[in-house]
């Protein structure tokens, strides 16, 4: 593929812990590195001061205007017309993780994953193939609670409450309903191989 052809877009989503980071690991393995470029929503959060407080005051981390989709857009659209983009990593608050300058380079298949590619207009337009990772409630919550506190430090209460208060109620309005919208549903209760190697064989041939 040349750079006057322009690039494919894939969107993943998928509920909180629903599997997206093993599964989008795996992706980017079976895919030769200079054929596929990952942009994740999760480095568009907006400032701490920045996100809407619940009745409780606790910052809600799971509504679409937590994060900057503007600036989303954008850089999705700079990928589009082969130019490089550049990116502050955002580490979650997390004091013992120092961020990072994450630089994205053009590739024939650029990855736009996250919970709320779909819901953003700007971003939905843009992308091609739209896939939904699917697992149980049980199953996610269990991910959610190992994951917040190793890579977060949010320790079980915490992340219980905002669970229920904060998770659950944006899976229900925000991301659910794209299920039945998107070309591909991988369920992912116990592995998602099945899932993947219909993907990375359909972008395969989508390269060559």
């Amino acid at each position: 593929m040349t750079n006057d052809q322009r690039p494919f877009i894939v969107g993943i989503t998928g509920g909180s812990a629903s599997g997206k980071t093993l599964f989008l690991k795996q992706l980017l393995a079976a895919l030769p590195e200079e054929a596929i470029c990952l942009l994740s929503q999760d480095n568009y959060y907006r400032p701490l001061d920045q996100q809407i407080k619940d009745e409780n005051g606790v910052e809600n981390f799971d509504l679409p205007e937590s994060m900057d989709d503007e600036a989303l857009a954008n850089d999705i659209k700079k990928l589009l017309n082969w130019e490089i983009v550049e990116k502050k990593e955002y580490t979650f608050n997390n004091k013992n993780i120092v961020p990072k300058m994450l630089r994205f380079e053009p590739k024939p298949i650029i990855v736009v994953e996250g919970i709320f590619v779909f819901h953003y207009p700007e971003v939905a337009k843009l992308i091609d193939l739209k896939v939904f990772i699917d697992a149980k409630n049980k199953i996610k919550l269990n991910r959610r609670i190992k994951r917040d506190n190793e890579e977060r430090g949010y320790d079980l209460m915490d992340v219980m409450y905002r669970w229920k208060n904060h998770v659950q109620p944006t899976y229900k309005k925000y991301i659910r309903p794209y299920k039945k919208m998107c070309d591909i549903v991988i369920p992912n209760n116990e592995n998602f191989q099945k899932g993947l190697n219909v993907l990375v064989y359909y972008l395969r041939s989508h390269i060559h």
